[in-house]
């Protein structure tokens, strides 16, 4: 499918989601958690992450107040209310991906631990977190982000193998079974070059020579922490979805045949 197609297809099921939800006077965070407020700080929605074990896509929703103020996480907004976060598992991965960091190395002795590790799913270790999507108390994506590795307690993935991981991030056969698990897959499709361009700002983050000069690892940083952030807007992108399929809609209708002169006085006698 190409980019206009999956952006097409991406808006409609959001589009569907939205509808389903409004229904039963639902929104994403109330179906992740059960509950009309956040969430309990800290845990994992729903309980042992969603998982597909075919796609081997992972992902989990939480909320967790900031030490300074009413926003719900460090580097948060105000008006967020929490986030999900998104993983592909090392079963999942395109063949040949190797992690910069050896799994061994990325999960080992870190001094500052996991603040939002995922829940052990599979068989093996090795984890990529995708990205970040903070939604508002109405559960509307407010905005998109990356972390540091010592954030997820993640292997380590250079931001090209994590681009080339987004089409695979697929929950048909996820568990638990919930409208939330289309919307998320649909929220990648929908953004896939953003998330593409926070993720090579995340590597320059983390590679920039004046960070690597303190005597710091800095994949264990915890002054680095989002390494990389982008506001967005649902609806407006929804209607550039929509003016989009107009355009090409307009451009397969077929023109109208060229209609003869009439004929000449005498023709055809």
């Amino acid at each position: 499918m190409n980019g206009s197609g999956r952006v097409a297809s991406a808006a409609a099921v959001i589009q569907e989601c939205r509808s389903e939800l409004a229904a039963r006077g639902s929104n994403v965070v109330r179906e992740i958690t059960g509950r009309t407020g956040p969430g309990e700080d800290w845990r994992h929605y729903p309980a042992g992450d969603g998982y597909d074990p075919i796609s081997h896509a992972q992902y989990f929703y939480h909320s967790h107040c900031a030490p300074n103020g009413p926003a719900r996480e460090v580097g948060e907004q105000l008006g967020e209310y929490g986030h999900f976060h998104l993983f592909l598992r090392a079963e999942g991965m395109p063949d040949g991906t190797l992690p910069l960091l050896l799994p061994e190395a990325a999960i080992a002795n870190l001094p500052t631990p996991p603040q939002a590790a995922p829940s052990k799913r599979g068989m093996r270790d090795e984890v990529s977190h995708l990205i970040a999507i903070a939604v508002d108390p109405a559960g509307e994506p407010v905005r998109l982000f990356t972390t540091n590795r010592w954030v997820t307690g993640e292997t380590w993935y250079r931001a090209d193998d994590v681009i080339r991981m987004l089409d695979r991030f697929t929950l048909d056969t996820a568990e638990p079974v919930s409208v939330v698990n289309p919307w998320l897959v649909a929220i990648v499709r929908l953004y896939q070059p953003e998330i593409a361009m926070l993720l090579r700002k995340r590597d320059e983050a983390v590679m920039d020579p004046r960070r690597r000069r303190r005597r710091v690892d800095v994949f264990e940083d915890p002054k680095l922490e989002i390494t990389s952030s982008l506001a967005i807007d649902l609806d407006q992108r929804l209607a550039a979805a929509d003016r989009l399929g107009v355009e090409r809609a307009a451009v397969r209708q077929p023109s109208a045949a060229p209609r003869l002169p009439p004929m000449a006085e005498g023709w055809g006698s």
